[in-house]
This record gives structure tokens, C-alpha cells and sequence, in this order.
């Protein structure tokens, strides 16, 4: 069985959006802090990982949200080993609410091994597994799912250009994997005001869109000051939500560094509910419509 570690965090205020809900980058960012702690448990702190010339970096995260976290909950993440590849790791987590141990969330991310000089793959020694998994024992490593077909973009797609900045950048050298969510959140929400719903308007009309799944695949890093084109559209679309997807890719070259995929769902404003798309807004969001079949639309009363 595999080493758990679990740790507590507290939920800060400017950890939160406008609408009172902890930004979804906060979740990678406890999540990566539970790993790192993880690894010191098991005798692999940073200084140990510096004295091999070696380095885990994110290479895919998966996160399903149950629960919306707000200011001040308090949430135990415990985490564990779920399998090993000869230069990957997956890791799982599972979040719960202190007190009741109500789920929040669960997710999964590969963790590649890397020289850090030359940043290429290194084999996981054996005494490492040993250490993480003192047992021995784990479920067979499952195939990885390949990163689902992405619809074409139509005319609809949404664009913006963003300039990596200082802040983004983590001691690894690149744009960190949390801030990369960052940039998707902000590219939601600046799609969404192209189509006349900044999150105001959606707080007049007492809903917020949010992803409850999020697939983000980490393919090449973005380093300082490089420029960054952030594209999304929808696709599936009907009145009950949608599956969103993102591109980043670098202006200089054009090549793709990450592609994510979300799937959202309308919620009541103060309740936490799923409801239903509103109308209105189910018809301006048509707008950014990958499909050529026409969304299906909320009837009123239905």
C-alpha cells in the first residue's frame, strides 16, 4: 500500500472570486503543496531532489469538483501514489471539508521525473518506489487515456493575448502549472463579457458558470516574457451546461504549449444548486458554438 499524507488548509480571502467562490488555480496550488509535503514525508525533500539533479514537473491534471469552497472552510487533502512508470508518476487526491468530511473534490496528476540540467526524462531509481510505496504493492499501472478529440474552432472562438510576467514564473524557470488555470479562468471570463455577460450581469441574474471537470493537458513550458495567445469555444451545448475548451499557444512560433478542456454547469448565486441555463444567456453563448447543430434551448416552464 502506498504511503498517505494528509494536510489541512484554510481558505483566505484573496484565495476568492467576486462571487464568493475560491479561484479553481487554488485547488492545483494546494494540491502541489500536499505533494511536496507528501515527499518530504517519505525522505524526499527539495535539498534531495537538488543534490540529484532531479525534478517532478506536472505533465496532466484531472480535477472533479463536488463542492464550491468558500472563505474561511477549512479542507484536509490527503494524498498518495496511485502508480509508477518508468519516468512517471500518477498522483491522487481527495478533498473533504474538516469537521464533516463532506467530499470537495478529487483529482489525479502525472508527474513526470526529469534531469533538471537537461530537463529530459529520468528513470525513477527503485529505492525511491520503495520509499513512496514501502509495501510494494500498487494497481498495475493503466494505459493513459490520450487527450480527447478536440472539436474544430469556428468563427465564434474567442482570442486574447497575454505576455508571461514575472509573478507567473516558479523556481522551476516556467509559467507554473497552477497559473496556466489562471490564465484559462481569466480567458472564461473575458469570453464571457465579450458576449455581454461580464460577471456582474451574471450576478444581476443570480447564476455563475462554473466548471465542475477540468482537463488540462501540460505539453512545453512558457517562459518569462514570452507572448501567449489564450483561444476558447464551446462545444455540446443544451440548457442543463457545456464543455468548454482552451488553447495556449505561443505567438513567437505557434506551438501549442496547453490544450484543457472543462466541463460547466450553472449554479444559483448564494445557494450552491445547479440549475438549469437561463434562456437569455443560453442564446448569447450559442454564439461560441464549436458544433454546426444548433444548441438545444430552455423552454420557459420547462
Amino acid at each position: 500500500m502506498p504511503l498517505t499524507h494528509t494536510r489541512l488548509f484554510r481558505v483566505r480571502y484573496y484565495e476568492c472570486d467576486l462571487s464568493g467562490y475560491m479561484h479553481h488555480a487554488n485547488y492545483l496550488r494546494y494540491m502541489q503543496e500536499a505533494a511536496f509535503d507528501a515527499s518530504s514525508a517519505a525522505g524526499y525533500a527539495h535539498e534531495v531532489y537538488d543534490a540529484m539533479g532531479r525534478i517532478w514537473l506536472a505533465r496532466q491534471t484531472e480535477i472533479e469538483h463536488l463542492r464550491p469552497l468558500h472563505y474561511g472552510d477549512a479542507v484536509r487533502i490527503t494524498t498518495w501514489v496511485a502508480d509508477w512508470r518508468r519516468v512517471r508518476s500518477r498522483r491522487a487526491y481527495e478533498f473533504r471539508l474538516a469537521g464533516s468530511g463532506e467530499p470537495v473534490a478529487r483529482a489525479f496528476t502525472d508527474w513526470v521525473f526529469l534531469e533538471s540540467a537537461s530537463g529530459r526524462p529520468a528513470s525513477i531509481p527503485i529505492e525511491m518506489m520503495a520509499a513512496f510505496v514501502p509495501e510494494g504493492r500498487l494497481e498495475p499501472a493503466r494505459p493513459r487515456a490520450r487527450f480527447p478529440a478536440v472539436p474544430p474552432p469556428r468563427s465564434g472562438t474567442f482570442h486574447m493575448r497575454r505576455q508571461v510576467g514575472w509573478p507567473d514564473i516558479d523556481q522551476a524557470k516556467h509559467v507554473n502549472n497552477a497559473v496556466y488555470l489562471e490564465y484559462l479562468e481569466d480567458c472564461e471570463i473575458h469570453a464571457f463579457a465579450a458576449l455581454g455577460w461580464p460577471p456582474s450581469r451574471m450576478a444581476q441574474a443570480s447564476f455563475v458558470f462554473r466548471a465542475e471537470r477540468r482537463l488540462i493537458d501540460y505539453l512545453q513550458p512558457a517562459l518569462l516574457h514570452e507572448e501567449l495567445e489564450l483561444s476558447t469555444w464551446i462545444s455540446d451545448l443544451d440548457h442543463s451546461g457545456a464543455v468548454r475548451h482552451h488553447t495556449i499557444t505561443r505567438v513567437g512560433d505557434g506551438e501549442l504549449l496547453v490544450p484543457a478542456r472543462s466541463h460547466m454547469w450553472p449554479y444559483q448565486l448564494g445557494s450552491d444548486q445547479p440549475i438549469p441555463i437561463p434562456g437569455e444567456f443560453l442564446r448569447d453563448l450559442s454564439r461560441n458554438f464549436a458544433s454546426r447543430s444548433t444548441p438545444r434551448e430552455k423552454t420557459d416552464g420547462a
